[in-house]
């Protein structure tokens, strides 16, 4: 399980960089051509978060955690799915939701990551419980 974590762990950090470039690029408003791509990054971050809580609950990882990231990958999509209704513009106030929007993508990402050393973590400490101790 420990690769297959590490590989949903580098996933959510290639691709959260490039959603990030990719939001920031189509917040300048010169870019709003990329939001396709952007949408299904949000997506494939939102999936990798959640296949990743499952496991954490498999290796034993905080329940809460588990369903706080579940939740929160809920959040993330019905953000990014609706940010152009809530507040829309010319509304001057639109841009606290795309500031919501970025900080929430930003959590995501941080919970893959956050997952995925806890996984990791309790993965370490079971090898090290069947070793026998040394003498």
């Amino acid at each position: 399980m420990t690769v297959t974590t590490t590989v949903f762990q580098w996933i959510a950090r290639i691709v959260g960089v490039i959603i990030l470039i990719l939001g920031i690029t189509i917040w300048t408003g010169s870019a709003d051509f990329l939001i396709p791509i952007h949408m299904l990054l949000g997506i494939t971050i939102v999936l990798t978060l959640w296949i990743l809580a499952v496991l954490a609950a498999i290796s034993g990882v905080s329940a809460g955690l588990v369903a706080l990231a579940f939740v929160w990958g809920l959040i993330v999509l019905l953000l990014g799915l609706t940010q152009t209704q809530i507040l829309p513009e010319p509304n001057p106030f639109h841009w606290t939701i795309q500031v919501a929007h970025l900080l929430i993508g930003l959590g995501a990402i941080g919970q893959a990551e956050n997952l995925a050393r806890r996984i990791k973590s309790l993965k370490k400490l079971a090898i090290q419980r069947t070793q026998p101790a040394s003498r």
